[in-house]
């Protein structure tokens, strides 16, 4: 039968073919049919003849192929069938169903519908033909029956979709249905409607199922709606992200039922391919991707930046044309986020009303974790990031030559963030990525060789980071780093340093490396330049501290740390030692060399040798042999001649110019801690070695001679008395500064070195004050010759030579050493106020230049474990001095010249506090701990809060004392200092602490009962206050009550009117109302206002993405809550800048910046209305607290500006006048007059320009919310053209006069003349 509808299909004439295939039963025909598909016989011919033999035609061909489709569409759907035959049954299909009737196609179309609203669908095959099905539905004019209605093809088309895309979807079918929809024509509103559909189900498929899905999405989005499919994307992988992170870090019973880890970013990977591969082919998508992304950084960033997004920027900046602008963005969201955490910290007021959301930072880095996953594709961007980030955000050269330099202080700004943040980044990238190991590492080093004018520290840092974490693996780089090395020559010394100190542990890998560098070094010793020189100094130096030879004593003080990788290769084996002693031996020859070169190498190099020593103690006979032969040539033998040391052979003259040759005082430093040294850890070992102890005494009885010497001779013997020269300007004078100089370092030198020496020897210690006692002669003559001279020597004090050890012991034993064996001989020292007066000033002096440059001079200056421990015990007995004996007791004994030795305990402590927190934030508990006395019999559970509450107790305390005594000369400084301590103390309470309050309101409080006049003391205690308040609450009532202080005190604009005197804060007086509490107020209000202006662009963003929100209802509560806020602190600030536009402030600083911030407060009020602009389209008004600060500002604010302009230009007018009465005196002070008054009216033009633009929005607003707004402004009087009422009325009152007179006269010529001579008293009254 099958054969016969096929031969009849073969014949020209189709009319036997529809005789036969009417005679069949349909029964018949689909069995025909089952039976070819299910054995596999190509069903193609047959169903073609019966195609033939159906014309649409004709009704009963219609039926015929209705029935055939549905039949064959069971077939392909049953799966009984090969696929090579489904797959033909449906071509054949998709090819005749553009001729079926409407009526037909929507009986297939309602098939499809049902099977998948009732889940029938078995494996989809068939869902092939129902785009075709759609697209011929389209197609079709006539009207077709809907329910009880009728629709054309396109709107049932409509309803159809409609209805798919309302049913539920098995999940099976859902890639195949999505595939439908690329070959229907859909408009907008469809295809919107489709992809929501779609977007909706990725939550509920398996995660393998969802790549393909995202690729079929994005084959849609070519139609259109490309924002809403990524944005889809991108939202379901953040909260996918967000759940799966969640669950990590809880319960780990969890973790029977999540997603793995690493399915979950292998599929993350696969999509993000996807995306990029998307892009290439369709541009647009890129845009959309980059306009979405950005829109999402004006609003909210944390609901566009997320892992997923972060990664696909990175993979999308990889295409040529979008790498620019995904890394600028990417920069500018990592610094704006870094901008808001900073701002939200200082602020309680946004803490409060801001959720905390996760900072970009964190995700990124999370990135750099997941791309361990096969993210190639991500690699390459992160790597550009990172030095992106150090480039632009590294440490800048500032102005002076002064680098901030990143390593010394802890990130604190955004900037420095950023840039620690690329660290992190190429850090963890490195770690992870062995492909990009070697960029990462010549990127770094081209850096480091090329960057010589700017600072290149955190580059460093990140080197030795790297080299540290793998040195083995870093011998692949090593030609690029032996190259680096040829470049040493020509880089600055502390970039050698650095680069040295960083390639430390890959010398001890590679010996060719070390071969390379040594040959370099050999070379650079004898170069030209002196930097260069001192370059290979340095390198020598640094390779004998860390090649040890084979039993030299183990060292816990090693500075660089050795990671666990070079352990394996740092084991000294036989072979090793002897090679390195050879090889340290070697480079010592060298050294001794530079023994001969100018005055700064050899300088280096006696800093050097005591941590060589140290490290390396086998060195110890060489170096101190070296040391004594060089001492030699500078001591005189004989005993009875004075002085001990030939002063003249350390200096050398050319032509006219005198220069240091040899710096003795660094060389005796040097020898009397390798000494020290030497006899504490060698000696003890080397007993029965006679020979060693040779040089050793000799050594000692030198130092011995030199202290009995220097002791005995006189300054004449060193040319140096009252009448020497020590002008800078003649050779005479030069050179009798660096023979004082020598000479007092001599002396501090041989201080320590007899003290150490003297163990609590009564003897000993009268020589050190004897020593003490010459210095301080020289050291007062250099003073007083500095002092008159005015020469640069007068501001710079001189580096004192006491080590920061010796400095803390010689405190404890000069205060706190209460042992009865060491009283007689300490009382010597303690008999001399100017000599425990020496000690503080030094300790003082070592924490400023640790302060000032990260470390200090001396041995373990670098060290910076021992300068904490050094620190610790200094602050302690600075402390006990202080709270012992307080200035005032210290004072009323016998008055000195100087500083008090409280002041300077005082002083340094101040220092201490904020030096400890800048370089050792770790260890802020240690240290609190150690100062505490007590604090041994307490428990670890004692927290930073309340260990700092203690100290900063003591300091109330004397600060209450202080102010509370009756003494009419009060110590300014002490209190600023003590109030600066406090301020120091305070950051150190936790922000919600009930101490952070107490310590608030104990501020309020002396702020309130405290009437000082000392301006810096004013300013500092405001500061304090203002600076707790933040951390509490929004200060704008502290500020409204010091403007009404303000107002009081300095009285009104109208001298007429007598202002009432509030007095909420005593302190706020004549003297410091203006400038230091003004300016310290509006200072305070620009950061007020700045917090608002951030809260307003929030809501701006907010407003932009409402439509798109799901969470609409708790995102306008929290814009609510923004509205309620910054109308509230605005409001309160209207009513400070109201006092203070009404006072008489004096002219200069307080006016110019009351103007700025006049123009900031209505910018920020012109965004606020622009703002209820935008909302007034979905609200339908504004808010009865918005209309009342329209209302304040129409009535409080924009007339008393517009007063306080016109009283600005009287002022200025003033003072130009008065300095015109004294032109034929001074043009100069005309000429500055004129200057500052120009300077000073300046900001008005602005300010009026930003009340106008205000007034302007007002109108738009009160035309749009249908409330009249403008009946609370009043108009606007200050022009370039402006008429001044009162002077009006009286020009008015004397012209009736005058007609007056006219009349009476009857004289016109009189009456003109009278005219003209009124005209002068009007503007001398304008001035008036």
């Amino acid at each position: 039968m099958d054969q016969k509808i096929i031969s009849l299909a073969a014949e020209k004439t189709a009319d036997k073919l529809q005789e036969f295939l009417q005679c069949l039963k349909d029964a018949e025909l689909t069995s025909l049919l089952q039976k070819h598909a299910v054995k596999g016989k190509s069903p193609g011919a047959l169903l073609k003849g019966i195609f033939k033999g159906s014309p649409c035609s004709e009704e009963a061909g219609n039926l015929r192929r209705l029935k055939v489709y549905k039949y064959c569409i069971q077939l392909v759907e049953s799966g009984d069938l090969h696929r090579e035959v489904a797959s033909e049954i449906t071509g054949l299909l998709m090819l005749e169903a553009h001729s079926l009737p409407g009526s037909s196609l929507v009986e297939l179309a309602n098939g499809f519908v049902d099977a998948v609203r009732d889940g029938s669908l078995v494996n989809g095959k068939s869902l092939e033909l129902l785009p075709i099905i759609l697209t011929g539905l389209a197609s079709k004019k006539e009207n077709l029956a809907y329910g009880k209605g009728e629709l054309n093809g396109e709107e049932y088309k409509k309803q159809l979709i409609n209805t798919l895309c309302s049913s539920r979807w098995d999940q099976n079918f859902v890639i195949q249905l999505t595939s439908v929809f690329r070959d229907v024509p859909l408009s907008t509103e469809e295809l919107e409607f489709v992809i929501e559909k779609v977007l909706r189900l990725l939550s509920k498929l398996d995660l393998q199922e969802i790549p393909p899905l995202v690729y079929q999405l994005l084959l849609l989005s070519s139609k259109g709606s490309r924002t809403k499919v990524l944005e889809g994307i991108i939202a379901f992988f953040s909260q996918l992200d967000k759940s799966h992170s969640e669950e990590q870090s809880g319960d780990d019973l969890l973790d029977l039922v999540t997603v793995p880890s690493g399915e979950l970013r292998h599929v993350e990977g696969t999509i993000i391919l996807h995306i990029v591969f998307a892009i290439k082919l369709d541009r647009d998508l890129g845009r959309e991707l980059m306009k979405h992304l950005k829109a999402g950084q004006q609003r909210d960033a944390s609901k566009t930046m997320c892992p997923f997004s972060i990664a696909l920027l990175l993979s999308v900046a990889r295409i040529q044309r979008f790498e620019e602008q995904v890394f600028d963005l990417l920069k500018t969201s990592i610094l704006k986020s870094f901008r808001d955490l900073q701002l939200l910290h200082s602020s309680k007021f946004l803490q409060n009303l801001v959720p905390q959301k996760s900072c970009i930072s964190t995700m990124i880095l999370e990135v750099v974790k997941n791309s361990v996953h096969s993210w190639d594709h991500v690699t390459q961007g992160l790597v550009e990031l990172g030095f992106i980030l150090m480039d632009s955000y590294g440490p800048k050269k500032i102005l002076g030559g002064k680098t901030a330099e990143a390593s010394l202080v802890p990130s604190k700004t955004p900037s420095q963030q950023a840039c620690k943040l690329g660290a992190n980044i190429l850090l963890e990238t490195f770690k992870i990525h062995e492909m990009v190991r070697k960029e990462i590492v010549e990127q770094i080093l081209n850096r480091v060789v090329s960057k010589t004018s700017s600072p290149i520290s955190h580059f460093l840092d990140l080197l030795s980071n790297i080299i540290i974490y793998a040195p083995l693996v870093l011998q692949s780089c090593s030609s690029k780093v032996t190259e680096a090395f040829d470049y040493l020559s020509f880089l600055p010394l502390h970039t050698v340093q650095g680069l040295l100190k960083a390639v430390q542990p890959l010398l001890k890998v590679s010996m060719s490396m070390r071969d390379s560098l040594i040959l370099i070094l050999r070379k650079a010793m004898f170069a030209n330049q002196l930097d260069a020189r001192k370059s290979a100094v340095a390198g020598f130096l640094l390779l004998l501290k860390n090649f040890k030879i084979l039993g030299s004593l183990s060292s816990s003080q090693c500075s660089q740390s050795i990671g666990v990788t070079q352990v394996h290769v740092d084991v000294h084996s036989r072979y090793n030692s002897v090679a390195n002693e050879a090889f340290c031996l070697e480079i010592l020859d060298s050294l001794r060399r530079c023994l001969g070169q100018q005055a700064d190498v050899r300088l280096m190099l006696y800093e050097g040798f005591y941590d060589v020593l140290r490290r390396n103690s086998q060195l110890a006979n060489s170096v101190m042999h070296t040391l004594f032969i060089q001492l030699k040539q500078y001591y005189e033998p004989k005993h009875d001649l004075l002085p001990p040391l030939k002063l003249e052979t350390c200096i050398l003259a050319q032509g006219d110019q005198i220069f240091l040759q040899e710096p003795l005082a660094h060389l005796l430093c040097c020898i009397q801690h390798c000494l020290a040294w030497y006899k504490n850890k060698v000696m003890p070992e080397e007993e029965e070695e006679e020979e060693e102890e040779g040089f050793q005494q000799d050594l000692e009885d030198m130092l011995e001679s030199i202290t009995t010497r220097m002791i005995k001779s006189e300054l004449e013997d060193f040319e140096l008395d009252k009448s020497a020269d020590f002008s800078q300007a003649t050779s005479v004078g030069i050179k009798n500064t660096i023979y004082a100089l020598l000479v007092m370092g001599v002396y501090e030198v041989l201080i320590e070195y007899n003290f150490n020496i003297g163990n609590f020897s009564k003897n000993k210690f009268e020589e050190v004050l004897n020593l003490f006692q010459c210095y301080s002669r020289l050291s007062d003559i250099l003073k007083e010759k500095a002092g008159k001279g005015k020469s640069a020597m007068a501001n710079k004090t001189v580096r004192s030579f006491l080590s920061m050890k010796f400095v803390s012991t010689l405190l404890v034993a000069l205060f706190r050493d209460s042992s009865q064996g060491h009283e007689e001989s300490l009382s010597v020292l303690r008999s001399s106020n100017e000599f425990m007066r020496y000690a503080v000033s030094v300790a003082l002096q070592k924490v400023q230049q640790l302060e000032e440059t990260g470390q200090v001079d001396g041995p373990d200056g670098q060290n910076m474990d021992r300068i904490f421990q050094n620190l610790c015990e200094i602050t302690r007995v600075l402390l006990w001095r202080y709270t012992s004996i307080p200035t005032a007791v210290e004072e009323s004994g016998k008055k000195e010249k100087g500083k008090t030795i409280s002041l300077l305990c005082l002083e340094g402590l101040q220092r201490i506090f904020h030096t400890v927190q800048q370089f050792f934030p770790s260890k802020i508990h240690q240290f609190l701990k150690a100062l505490d006395i007590n604090s041994e019999d307490e428990g670890e559970d004692v927290n930073i809060t309340q260990r700092a509450t203690f100290q900063i107790r003591q300091f109330q305390r004397s600060l209450v004392n202080l102010l509370s005594s009756q003494d009419d000369d009060f110590n300014g400084k002490e209190a600023l200092l003590l109030v600066t301590i406090l301020s120091s103390l305070s950051k150190l309470l936790d922000s919600s602490s009930p101490q952070l309050v107490q310590m608030l309101s104990w501020t309020f409080k002396m702020c309130k009962e405290n009437s000082l006049e000392d301006a810096s003391f004013c300013k500092g205690l405001m500061n304090l206050l203002f600076s707790l308040h933040v951390l509490c609450k929004s200060p704008v009532s502290l500020l409204r009550d010091l403007s009404q202080d303000i107002h009081g005190q300095l009285g009104d604009l109208d001298q007429d009117i007598e202002v009432e005197k509030p007095n909420h804060f005593a302190m706020v007086n004549l003297r410091t109302a203006a400038p230091t509490v003004c300016l310290l107020v509006l200072s305070q209000a620009e950061k007020v206002l700045e917090e608002v202006d951030w809260l307003i662009t929030k809501l701006k963003g907010h407003v932009s993405h409402e439509t798109l929100s799901e969470e609409a209802s708790e995102e306008v509560s929290l814009n609510r809550a923004f509205e309620k806020a910054a109308i509230l602190q605005l409001g309160t600030l209207l009513t400070a800048f109201h006092e203070l536009l009404q006072t008489a402030l004096p002219s200069g600083s307080c006016v110019d910046s009351l103007l700025r911030n006049l123009s900031k407060i209505y910018t920020i009020l012109t965004a606020l209305v622009k703002y209820y602009l935008q909302v007034c389209r979905s609200s339908g008004g504004i808010p009865n607290h918005m209309e009342k600060l329209v209302k304040l500002s129409g009535s409080h604010l924009t007339p008393q500006c517009y007063a306080f302009i016109s009283y600005v230009q009287n002022i200025q007018n003033e003072s130009l006048s008065c300095a015109g009465e004294k032109k034929k005196e001074k043009t100069a002070a005309v000429t500055t007059a004129m200057a500052r008054v120009l300077r000073e009216t300046k900001p008005i033009p602005n300010l009026i320009f930003a009340i106008e633009q205000y007034e302007k929005f007002l109108i738009h607003l009160s035309k749009k919310s249908k409330v009249n707004l403008m009946q609370y402004m009043k108009l606007s009087t200050s022009r370039d053209f402006r008429i001044n009422g009162d002077i009006l009325d009286t020009a008015l009152q004397e012209q009736e006069t005058d007609e007056e007179d006219e009349r009476v006269a009857d004289q016109t010529a009189a009456s003109e003349q009278r005219k003209d001579n009124q005209e002068p008293p009007k503007k001398k009254r304008k001035k008036k």
